[in-house]
């Protein structure tokens, strides 16, 4: 069988596009099929480590789980991380190739085409059948000139598209026909099918909407695909997904934490398996809010830009919130950049996240970090001090040292030491993401608050929400008429 490529884009972003691609590569690959997935550009500063040795978005490495294949960089050849509201760093199948301004990035993408286009070929060279996800929406023409995340690509791989509206945020008959008015002849010629997504209610309401949509723009209805209702259960690539998500009433918490939620939060994603926990409250605390005097855990997570967010945390107030709370005998936790916040000082002499210079920390663990441009990215094992195992991964930049380095928050397998603890014990940093996902040590953290885990296997639990959201599609998209339309 000659391996075969469709594409999935949106009339806007946020429409599903990612699930979308998800749940059909657990279908399809359920079918016998190899699938591999592709996203030409992603932005998001939510990343995965990959097996070999890069990062790419963490949608994609869970599209990669969904098919059953091991993540590769060339799945997302092109990560957009932002480091300021308006610049990027940018990763290239898997390693950072530089920053740009979003000015300056419309000119350095036309060069990124071939490393877009190479990525593709070597996996299509390896599957069945290549499942491509868009960027952002298909009908933003003001930047069709040297798109590669769009139809730019798709017409510079020859490569069929779908076009995904969401339902729910109203006007989907709008937004699809309105797709294809705005397209160029040839990207609308792209063009082959549509699916509305996020339904709900009764399907026969919404036929006589099918029928019109495809009328008007010629292109073949494929599927009304209802809400997925468990789709709260998978990692959110984007933060305000983390923020949608359902949440219990403070009643039914024995654990309160609370976690900051600062402009450049990245790999958001370690929350996921608390958010599962009967007896875990996770609060969001967005700027203008105050940390509750109540909570137990003050956790600081990843940032893709760690000086800028220490300087938004102190603007918002809530640096004098964690001292208070440390000073009752609260504990706090930092994660990655979260770590690096808690330390005396953090030195930037290169001028890696903007200007050379250096920030005072929040001064709770005696350490001090200094950025460096080299990454680690890199799968991890060990043991945190209490003997618990643990399975994560590393992705920063930076060396972080100092007396609290002697208080190792885990010994990594080959016995190095691993992040620090304060002298009175209420204060960790540790680099290794992830750690809520292993059970061992989620159900640990719980039992130091005097809480029991839920009991659940979280790897499995997104496993099973995989096959879920497989056979939803099956039950509502054409999915023989999408392989027939594969190309």
């Amino acid at each position: 069988m000659t391996a075969r490529a469709i594409m999935f884009q949106g009339t806007g972003s946020d429409v599903g596009k990612s699930l979308i691609v998800a749940g059909l590569g657990r279908a399809f690959a359920n079918r016998g099929l190899k699938v591999q997935p592709f996203k030409p550009q992603n932005m998001s500063n939510n990343a995965a480590v990959t097996v070999d040795g890069g990062e790419i978005g963490r949608a994609q490495a869970l599209q990669a789980r969904a098919a059953r294949v091991p993540p590769s960089v060339h799945m997302n050849p092109v990560l957009l991380k932002p480091q300021s509201e308006i610049g990027a760093q940018i990763v290239v199948q898997g390693k950072v190739h530089g920053a740009a301004r979003a000015a300056e990035y419309q000119s350095v993408k036309a060069g990124l085409m071939p490393r877009v286009l190479d990525s593709f070929a070597r996996l299509k060279g390896e599957a069945d059948l290549v499942l491509v996800e868009g960027a952002g929406s298909a009908s933003e023409v003001n930047l069709r000139a040297n798109d590669i995340a769009n139809m730019g690509f798709a017409r510079a791989a020859g490569v069929p598209v779908i076009v995904v509206g969401d339902i729910d945020r109203g006007g989907v008959i709008a937004s699809l026909v309105g797709t294809k008015a705005v397209l160029d002849e040839d990207d609308a010629a792209l063009v082959r099918g549509f699916i509305v997504n996020k339904f709900r209610g009764d399907p026969a309401l919404f036929a006589e909407g099918m029928e019109l949509i495809a009328a008007a723009t010629g292109w073949q209805p494929l599927g009304l695909v209802p809400h997925f209702a468990e789709a709260h259960r998978l990692p959110a690539e984007d933060v305000l997904g983390l923020l949608a998500k359902d949440k219990r009433p403070a009643k039914d918490a024995k654990i309160k934490i609370a976690v900051p939620i600062l402009p450049h939060v990245s790999n958001f994603d370690d929350l996921d398996p608390l958010e599962g926990e009967p007896e875990v409250e996770v609060i969001a605390i967005m700027p203008g809010s105050v940390i509750p005097g109540d909570v137990d855990l003050v956790i600081l997570l990843g940032s893709k830009s760690t000086i800028a967010d220490l300087i938004a945390l102190r603007k918002a107030g809530l640096d004098i919130d964690i001292a208070a709370h440390h000073r009752r005998g609260g504990q706090v936790l930092g994660l990655c950049g979260g770590y690096q916040m808690l330390g005396h000082r953090l030195h930037d002499p290169d001028g890696v996240e903007g200007s050379a210079g250096r920030v005072d920390g929040l001064g709770l663990l005696d350490v001090e970090t200094w950025l460096t441009a080299e990454k680690r990215l890199v799968a991890v094992t060990g043991t945190t001090v209490d003997g618990t195992p643990f399975l994560g991964y590393e992705m920063h930049m930076g060396r972080t040292e100092g007396p609290d380095r002697a208080r190792p928050f885990a010994h990594l397998t080959d016995g190095s030491p691993e992040g620090a603890i304060s002298a009175d014990g209420k204060v960790a940093g540790t680099y290794v993401h992830g750690l809520f996902a292993d059970d061992r040590q989620r159900a640990a953290w719980l039992n130091r608050f005097g809480a029991c885990s839920g009991g659940f296997d979280y790897e499995a639990g997104v496993d099973d929400t995989l096959d879920a959201l497989a056979a939803h599609l099956e039950k509502h998209v054409d999915l023989d008429r999408l392989l027939c339309l594969a190309k």
